[in-house]
């Protein structure tokens, strides 16, 4: 194991155990997350993201951070998609039960409420499917003509204060893999099941269990400039 994967692993470590051994920590936690849900989401996104794509980053080059990654800027516009992220999640998972009775199936918004059941999973399975389909094209574009951004103006962090030539990105990425793979893999593969998931739990835990699911679409992201 190389330096910079224990001192990854260490970072890590310090970063979530006060959580574990501090209960004052963690009732903090608890009511900051339930009366600032915004601020958390900046806040879990920003770092869980982050570390998740510097993880990928090791998979695909063998280093954590180069000159062009950027750690600041990508933290900021982590956060921002992590608050966009915690808005489509209340949006669908309103919206979604209430058009399923509008079809026909009844009591949908209220199975979101009770105790797990078939009918239960039916609608989060529904919700995810809901949101990944329309939202989820959608912000991965947008990560990546931001993460193209980011290192086109070399990881500075002038590349929050920087206009995106959103045209010139836009037309530039690689659309055979974001199509291929990132939509036409990931997308009903994994994050299908995985926002199923996320939708069964407490409404105060989806977001970050949304924000840890970042770790793993860095790891994506990494076998996906793979096959570039």
């Amino acid at each position: 194991m190389k330096k910079s994967d224990i001192l990854f692993l260490l970072f890590v470590t310090a970063l979530f155990l006060p959580f574990f051994i501090s209960d004052a920590i963690y009732e903090w936690y608890q009511s900051f997350n339930a009366t600032h849900g915004m601020v958390m989401s900046f806040m879990k996104f920003a770092i869980l993201a982050t570390l998740g794509e510097m993880l990928g980053l090791r998979i695909s080059t063998g280093v954590y951070h180069n000159k062009t990654f950027g750690i600041i800027p990508r933290m900021v516009v982590w956060g921002l998609l992590g608050m966009g992220i915690n808005m489509a999640m209340i949006i669908f998972s309103k919206g979604t039960p209430i058009f399923l009775e509008y079809m026909g199936m009844e009591h949908a918004s209220t199975l979101m409420n009770g105790d797990f059941c078939p009918a239960k999973f039916l609608v989060a399975l529904a919700i995810s499917i809901t949101m990944n389909s329309i939202f989820a094209p959608v912000f991965m574009t947008l990560h990546k003509i931001t993460d193209t951004h980011i290192g086109n103006c070399g990881g500075s962090i002038k590349a929050l204060i920087t206009p995106i030539p959103m045209t010139r990105i836009f037309t530039g990425l690689n659309w055979a893999v974001l199509w291929s793979f990132v939509f036409k893999k990931t997308i009903p593969l994994f994050w299908y099941p995985a926002h199923t998931i996320t939708f069964l739990l407490p409404p105060d835990m989806r977001v970050l269990f949304a924000a840890i699911l970042g770790v793993v679409l860095g790891v994506l992201l990494a076998i996906a400039a793979k096959k570039k």
